[in-house]
């Protein structure tokens, strides 16, 4: 298993990837204003394409981008979602 905090790509750094038996997990942090989850986290690690990178790449069959989202107030996740390909 490998683990790469503040992942570096083309168009900035998303802030968590694990790489382990073939299958890169990549993930973004947000934290929200409210009590319900925006999507915001995923959009980003889609809109800045941070798991590019790992598509194709030796050893990788599967890449899982993962955005979690935290309330400002409530301390703790409102809301996830996760997209595989």
């Amino acid at each position: 298993m490998e683990i790469i905090a503040e992942d570096v790509s083309n168009e900035g750094q998303c802030d968590l990837t694990v790489k382990h038996a073939g299958t890169a997990w990549v993930f973004e942090f947000k934290v929200v204003d409210g009590e319900q989850g925006t999507g915001e986290a995923l959009r980003q690690l889609q809109a800045r394409n941070y798991a590019a990178k790992y598509r194709g790449a030796p050893g990788i069959e599967r890449v899982i981008e993962v955005g979690v989202e935290f309330s400002r107030t409530r301390r703790q996740i409102v809301g996830w979602m996760v997209r595989a390909t």
